[in-house]
């Protein structure tokens, strides 16, 4: 029989794998990975914590299935088109996704059952590199470079005590009234002619950072970046 609790349907026959993992997901969206845990998520799907063993059999397997997930809302490059192209949409994409998933980033390197999404995502690239003509050898610097990259900026920019340029100025300016500008006149240069100019984003850097990669790794292409360009 169906009941409702706190509008949620419950019971186990209202249940699946794949709500399980979506609620396992908004745990961690709401409270962090810490946050995720059997009580937690079955209190977020309205259903006893026995219910959820039913369709995962630990909390390692939702970790690998939530990290699957995260995959899965990537972009994939598109085999054939211009690497460059398609390398900085899968960066952008999966910029946009790690933000809207701030506990996933370090989650994603650290499990060990790749899950489908996974492993098309990771031979999407490893092919579209290859494509474009790096080595296998090649193929793994890029890669690493790229992702090391992405995931390192993503970091950043969710640990930054800023919401969003508006509120950079006053941050920087709060900042500054705790030290000597005599003792730090560098800092103060960098501060008030770039940080807090009008409509200053640290986000924006991201496409400086990954120009710079891109245009190394084409010119480590035989030909000097024949595979393509931006």
């Amino acid at each position: 029989m169906k009941t409702v609790q706190n509008g949620r349907a419950t019971g186990r026959g209202q249940l699946s794998r794949d709500r399980v993992l979506q609620g396992a997901i908004a745990v961690a969206d709401a409270g962090g990975i810490a946050a995720l845990t059997i009580r937690s998520l079955a209190q977020e799907l309205g259903v006893k914590p026995m219910s959820v063993y039913h369709y995962v059999a630990n909390k390692d397997e939702i970790l690998d299935g939530i990290v699957d997930l995260v995959f899965s809302e990537f972009e994939l490059p598109e085999a054939g088109g211009d690497w460059r192209k398609e390398m900085r949409r899968r960066a952008d994409s999966a910029r946009r996704v790690l933000r809207s998933h701030p506990w996933a980033t370090a989650l994603l390197q650290s499990r060990l059952n790749a899950g489908p999404a996974t492993l098309r995502h990771h031979n999407a690239i490893i092919g579209t590199l290859r494509g474009a003509g790096f080595s296998v050898e090649q193929t793994a610097h890029a890669f690493a470079l790229i992702d090391s990259y992405l995931y390192g900026f993503v970091m950043s920019e969710t640990a930054l005590p800023i919401h969003g340029p508006d509120s950079v100025a006053d941050l920087a300016g709060s900042m500054m009234q705790r030290f000597s500008a005599d003792d730090y006149p560098h800092l103060v240069e960098f501060t008030t002619e770039h940080i807090m100019r009008p409509g200053y984003d640290f986000g924006a850097e991201f496409d400086f950072g990954l120009n710079l990669i891109l245009d190394a790794l084409a010119e480590s292409l035989p030909g000097n970046g024949s595979g393509g360009s931006v």
